[in-house]
């Protein structure tokens, strides 16, 4: 593994393009999928170890925090913590923090991937996507500098409504999963299959099949090239929206290096 390594959970992109901003602002890293079966857990090695993840329900997702328990970090090692939010970063970095101690924090607020829930044009502040994605980029240098400068971020304390909304958001992740449906437009390409970051999603008789193990990254809603996924009634008048920097089929690898 290389001297750096950030770890990332990302659907619709936001979070992958993030990490690569940062990894190119602190002379390259290694990037690993947070993922069923993940290509590395072990970085001992490494002397920095970020995690880049997104804000669901006001805290992060669950397979962030499941997940890290099984990463091996050394000591040493300068770590930090980036989540990226529609407007509030919640509790994601404190729970993370618990599990591994990060030296920094950083949020970046960027346009809102849960297409049930809101459209994604929600974020503050309210920008464009291409306005958006330059404050990101911008953010994510000015990020970079202080990883590469060391420094310390003071950390908030742990939000108790946060707290309390995101316990609430995993029951109804549930309920949600259980409302997908594909149509038609399906050409059982398996796309979604390969983004899934839980292996959640089959090809059976020539049309993708989702189960109920669900994540809620929407990653093959949103990037479906049929529109062939929805997620409730509401998911079929939205606008469908994944980063414009990341492709479908970069967001299913397990690993990334940035030179």
């Amino acid at each position: 593994m290389a001297e750096n390594v950030i770890f990332y959970f990302s659907g619709t992109g936001n979070c992958l393009d993030i990490a690569r901003n940062i990894a190119k602002g602190i002379g390259g890293a290694d990037l690993v999928r947070i993922k069923k079966g993940m290509a590395v857990t072990d970085v001992s090695d490494a002397r920095k170890v970020g995690f880049v993840f997104p804000c669901y329900g006001g805290g992060a997702p669950a397979d962030v925090l499941k997940y890290a328990k099984e990463i091996k970090v050394s000591p040493s090692a300068y770590t930090f913590g980036v989540t990226s939010c529609a407007a509030y970063k919640g509790t994601g970095l404190a729970r993370l923090n618990k599990i591994i101690p990060l030296s920094y924090w950083g949020v970046i607020t960027h346009h809102c991937s849960c297409i049930w829930l809101f459209p994604h044009y929600l974020m503050m502040p309210r920008l464009s996507v291409g306005e958006a994605e330059a404050r990101s980029k911008k953010l994510a240098a000015a990020m970079a500098k202080d990883i590469m400068a060391g420094k310390v971020r003071k950390k908030p304390g742990l939000n108790i409504l946060n707290a309390i909304e995101n316990a609430g958001f995993s029951g109804m992740l549930k309920k949600k999963a259980s409302q997908f449906e594909v149509n038609d437009n399906c050409i059982a390409c398996g796309q979604c299959a390969s983004i899934c970051p839980r292996e959640n999603i089959r090809i059976v008789n020539n049309k993708a099949s989702i189960g109920t193990d669900c994540a809620q990254c929407l990653g093959c809603l949103q990037f479906c090239p049929r529109n062939a996924i929805s997620i409730g009634d509401v998911s079929k008048k939205r606008e469908h929206y994944h980063n414009p920097h990341v492709k479908a089929a970069e967001l299913s690898k397990d690993e990334e290096h940035i030179g």
